[in-house]
């Protein structure tokens, strides 16, 4: 139970949102009846996908010294010395195979859009941290959690359930989650800003400053009921802008680990965003 429950916090569950909320939301915009087949495996391939990215996150930020021992955000398995080099590369390659497994099944149901999307994804996964020029590293890896773990991830659901790809309704809907999930790495950005200089990692808030970082996720969460109100007219999904004010002044009055629970309210913010749907 307890080796269970350590490989539970490494795959941070936390985060899990960012990946399941896009999918759901391409289920709900979707204009076609639900093939819940489907629908089931989009969102087992999709976790996995950003457990094997969490996994290979974990892996190679412990190689290049930005995760340390005893560091501000949630503990990191091999930094802290839970598990080995070995055995976190074998989780890699399980889970890996588990992504290709749901995503081929994928591919054969949708086709070509389908492998094109996966293909990138794994790209994305790996870029994001394991490159000598990781999108991370860079500070360009903003953009790329607002496609996959928005505007594509919805778009992507909605076309496995047969409606068109380019469906304006679910890039709209899907962009709100994927301006939350940018609100996820800012926090992560704004709590990791003194070890991420260190480590020559050049985030948005090492390049700009703490206070540049606060703002940009104001204008983030500005952006959030403009994008539904294009995706649903005036109506509830709109009130999410609601929490994440409230998620932005807990972000102000944040230090060290209180940003955790910040984290954590962003993605129940995501899980908001979708019962607003619902409603």
């Amino acid at each position: 139970m307890k080796r269970f429950l350590l490989w539970f916090r490494i795959i941070r569950p936390q985060t899990l949102f960012a990946s399941l909320c896009p999918v759901v939301v391409g289920l709900l915009v979707s204009p076609t009846p639900c093939v819940w087949s489907v629908a089931i495996i989009t969102m087992v391939c999709a976790l996995a996908l950003q457990v094997l990215s969490n996994l290979i996150n974990d892996y190679y930020d412990f190689r290049k010294g930005s995760d340390q021992a005893g560091r501000a955000g949630f503990k990191r398995a091999l930094a802290e010395g839970d598990v080995s080099p070995r055995q976190m590369l074998f989780a890699i390659l399980a889970t890996l195979c588990v992504t290709l497994a749901t995503g081929a099944w994928l591919v054969y149901k949708g086709g070509l859009p389908i492998l094109a999307i996966g293909l990138s994804a794994l790209l994305f996964a790996w870029l994001y941290t394991a490159t000598d020029h990781s999108l991370s590293y860079l500070g360009i890896a903003d953009i790329f959690v607002y496609l996959y773990y928005g505007v594509i991830a919805t778009m992507g659901t909605c076309y496995l359930q047969g409606s068109a790809f380019f469906y304006g309704r679910a890039f709209f809907a899907g962009s709100v989650c994927g301006l939350i999930s940018m609100c996820v790495l800012m926090i992560n950005n704004l709590r990791d800003e003194a070890t991420d200089r260190a480590a020559g990692k050049r985030t948005f808030v090492v390049r700009f400053g703490k206070r540049a970082g606060e703002w940009a996720m104001l204008l983030l969460i500005l952006l959030t009921p403009v994008f539904a109100y294009c995706a649903f007219g005036l109506g509830w999904a709109m009130l999410i802008l609601l929490p994440l004010l409230g998620l932005w002044v807990g972000v102000l009055r944040a230090k060290g680990q209180q940003y955790n629970i910040c984290l954590f309210a962003t993605g129940v913010c995501n899980m908001l965003y979708v019962l607003l749907l619902l409603i």
